[in-house]
């Protein structure tokens, strides 16, 4: 990865929706150089370009970061259990006083509560969960 691949990361995590175009104007290069580039970092699974919503337009009202101790076998298995949840929005494993923190959004901290009593309390391996 070269400086002009880090100028093309660093373009799109402003903004992904940039035209290859745009870049190839603003880095001084072709449009078919932005283009492979892009590709390439794509392809190589170095960026992934996603849609980052909010929330709240959405109708969740009710976001959590949770901290997950578990056994400690059962780390990755309890990360992807708690990914494959609906209203997961990240997971990530760690290390410290949790083995895994995971980001989710409800409707209502009502759902909020269920969810972390009946989703995350129901998965095998999991210590202890707070939020």
């Amino acid at each position: 990865m070269d400086q002009i691949d880090r100028k093309i990361v660093s373009m799109l995590g402003r903004d992904g929706r940039l035209s290859n175009a745009q870049m190839a104007r603003e880095l001084d290069v072709s449009e078919g150089t932005i283009r492979r580039r892009v590709k390439n970092l794509l392809d190589s699974k170095t960026i992934s370009i996603v849609a980052a919503s909010d929330p709240k337009k959405l109708g969740f009202f009710s976001e959590a970061l949770i901290g997950v101790q578990c056994e400690p076998d059962k780390v990755t298995q309890i990360s992807n259990e708690i990914a494959s949840l609906d209203h997961t929005r990240w997971v990530i494993a760690t290390t410290g006083s949790y083995d895994v923190f995971c980001l989710v959004a409800l409707e209502s901290s009502e759902e909020l509560g269920n969810f972390i009593r009946i989703n995350i309390g129901s998965i095998d391996g999991i210590i202890r969960a707070n939020v």
